[in-house]
């Protein structure tokens, strides 16, 4: 009989089938809680498990629950009260959270690997960073009551693969005025060869670029205006054009006895939003690898702000009534971990659409409405005991069993849809009788037929 039920799901709502399967393999609740006992400092787990809370956190990243609180309720069986919840989320250790995004991830990339992902560059890996400050929480606390101004939960440091579309890394940072050219120091602990890290002027620093440089990691990073002190610098040779503008390079030292390293000028044919015309890029990547490849790469940093874009608004990654820094860090964290699961199921899609459908790009929004429809009915109709076990060792079997029900899904149902041109809109001030002013939309129709041929 249940084998009927959930093949019945698999025939009307392959996506939320797809997305269960996916997360017994990510984040099995067994692999959560041994990470927990493996990393934790001053928690420890009696009635409550922290399988439980990610569980719980999951499902309000999702949306499938407006907050924390409304899920802990619906929960059948919660062991412990509300109030203790609360009090082990907002005590979450955070470097708990970086392992739970490194783990879930080496967990994922066998399944990713087997999808033919091509690199973007043949022989390296990408690795773009940048930093992601929480807005500001509702003022819940009562230490916060008396602040006029916003109360910032923290930000956090990612660490995103372009080529897997999947966050690889990341770090909380509770303090939201901690430095991001300070917290970054350990992410790079795991740079080494065969790596590209790419990020913005901000992180233009000699002590970040060396820690790249001495890890045997490559760089590129665009140039800050107060960038490390160049004791040498060669001619500057033309290098031809890229897709966006003129490209010449030089080679430059920080220090005598280090090997030179690159600087990349792109004239750029069309200015920038902020008005700049010429852009300047430092690298330390071997010859081989040409100026204007350099300057294409770092056009790939704007993925990852792509990837905040839809963070925020497929998935609840912000959530502001959680005003204490390590709970909502908690949720960003979580929201993270789904947006890997569901750009997973991405490639899946494109993947067993690809003779038909070869241009086909799968919407990240429109594919969560499809993981939505029916998950929770998935979870109500079969119980946990009646579903397939779904080993970790057997990637290929459940490569198979993804693209099996991703063909089942129509493509134009999750298809992005293309957008024309922007059109600029002018802004500036006016008079405030005219922002307050009203008009009947009836009656602004009725006059725009009126004057239709």
């Amino acid at each position: 009989m249940w084998q009927e039920v959930l093949g019945r799901f698999e025939k009307h709502a392959p996506a939320s089938v797809m997305a269960r399967i996916a997360l017994e393999q990510a984040m099995p609740a067994a692999w959560i809680d041994e990470v927990f006992e493996a990393n934790r400092q001053r928690q420890y787990p009696r009635e409550l498990l922290f399988s439980t809370v990610v569980e719980l956190m999951s499902l309000v990243s999702l949306g499938l629950q407006p907050s924390l609180h409304a899920a802990a309720r619906k929960m059948e069986h919660l062991p412990v009260s509300l109030a203790a919840l609360y009090d082990k989320v907002k005590r979450t250790e955070l470097p708990l959270l970086r392992a739970l995004v490194q783990g879930s991830s080496a967990r994922l990339q066998p399944i990713a690997a087997a999808l033919d992902v091509g690199a973007c560059v043949p022989g390296w890996q990408l690795r773009i960073v940048d930093g992601n400050h929480l807005p500001g929480s509702q003022k819940r606390l009562a230490p916060l009551r008396g602040h006029r101004g916003a109360a910032l939960p923290g930000h956090s440091l990612v660490v995103y693969d372009p080529d897997l579309a999947q966050v690889v890394d990341l770090l909380a940072c509770e303090d939201a005025y901690e430095s991001e050219r300070t917290a970054v120091m350990p992410l790079l602990d795991s740079a080494g060869p065969g790596q590209i890290w790419i990020a913005d002027r901000h992180f233009c620093t000699r002590t970040i670029l060396q820690r790249c440089h001495e890890a045997q990691a490559s760089f590129i990073v665009r140039q800050h205006s107060k960038h490390p002190v160049i004791v040498h610098q060669g001619p500057w040779r033309d290098a031809g054009r890229c897709e966006t503008g003129l490209v010449r390079e030089q080679t430059l030292h920080i220090d005598e006895a280090q090997a030179p390293w690159r600087r990349i000028e792109l004239q750029l044919d069309q200015a920038s939003e902020s008005g700049e015309s010429t852009l300047w890029l430092w690298s330390n990547l071997p010859g081989s690898i040409s100026a204007g490849q350099i300057a294409s790469l770092y056009r790939r940093r704007w993925s990852i702000e792509g990837m905040f874009g839809r963070l925020e608004s497929v998935l609840n990654s912000e959530i502001t009534t959680l005003g204490h820094p390590r709970a909502a860090l908690l949720g960003f964290t979580v929201a993270v971990l789904a947006y890997n699961l569901l750009s997973l199921l991405k490639r899946c899609v494109e993947h067993a659409h690809r003779q038909e459908a070869p241009q086909l790009d799968v919407s990240t929004y429109h594919l969560a409405q499809h993981v939505r429809g029916a998950y929770e009915g998935l979870l109500i109709a079969v119980p946990p005991a009646h579903w397939p076990n779904w080993a970790p060792q057997d990637t290929d079997q459940v490569v198979q069993r993804l693209l099996a029900l991703a063909r089942r899904i129509i493509p134009r149902q999750v298809a992005t849809s293309k957008r024309g041109p922007k059109i600029e809109k002018p802004k500036g001030w006016v008079e405030a009788a005219k922002a307050r002013a009203h008009v009947s939309t009836a009656r602004v129709l009725k006059a725009a037929a009126e004057q239709t041929p």
